[in-house]
């Protein structure tokens, strides 16, 4: 199961969407990352919105499958954060594309929604805040990974019960987009930060 959803996640939809729709490959531009962002700066936004949709999807999926489906074949808690770590470090390091792959942003917000509809839409929001203020990308996916966990706890005993393996696969996931935002951190301390809707030289 979980090798099922890291081989889903290791569909680099960047990669393949571009090449589908007569685009440069995204990992010869921009920031080099295969990613829905840098897929924009291509100039195709149908592009990117599809690269978006489909790798969110890819995160939601084997979450929802097992969260819906494992409880009558003896799949716990633990069996869901598995699916979730699987499909997320899927597209970090894809087995397909020689274990390169994207920051994970849509990915772990498809993860989030899968897990509970509340958390990922509020992370989403979060997300969506911080763009439209800032228009980084970037800024706002490094402040929507802390706030990942923060909901999830906040959520027990209302929304949810927390549990310890899948607190322990959200605080993975954000510790680990955070540390594939490293660049992003130090072109933000020094204002070289691309803006959303920019082109990347």
């Amino acid at each position: 199961m979980a090798l099922a959803a890291y081989l889903l996640g290791s569909l680099s939809f960047a990669v393949i969407v571009s090449r589908v729709m007569g685009l440069n490959d995204p990992r010869t531009y921009g920031s080099k990352n295969p990613g829905a962002t840098n897929v924009l700066r291509s100039g195709s936004k149908k592009a990117a919105v599809v690269t978006l949709l489909l790798d969110g999807a890819k995160g939601w999926l084997p979450v929802a499958l097992v969260t819906w489906f494992g409880p009558a074949h003896g799949l716990g808690e633990g069996s869901v954060a598995l699916a979730a770590l699987g499909a997320f470090l899927g597209h970090l390091y894809p087995v397909f594309f020689r274990f390169v792959g994207g920051k994970g942003v849509a990915t772990a917000a498809g993860v989030l929604l899968g897990l509970h509809w509340a958390l990922g839409l509020a992370v989403l929001l979060t997300w969506v805040l911080v763009a439209v203020v800032s228009r980084y990308s970037s800024l706002s996916a490094l402040i929507a990974s802390v706030a990942a966990p923060l909901y999830y706890m906040m959520g027990d005993g209302e929304l949810w019960i927390t549990n310890p393996p899948v607190l322990f696969a959200v605080c993975a996931m954000s510790l680990l987009l955070i540390y594939r935002h490293a660049e992003n951190i130090g072109r933000l301390a020094r204002g070289q930060e691309s803006k959303l809707g920019q082109k990347k030289k």
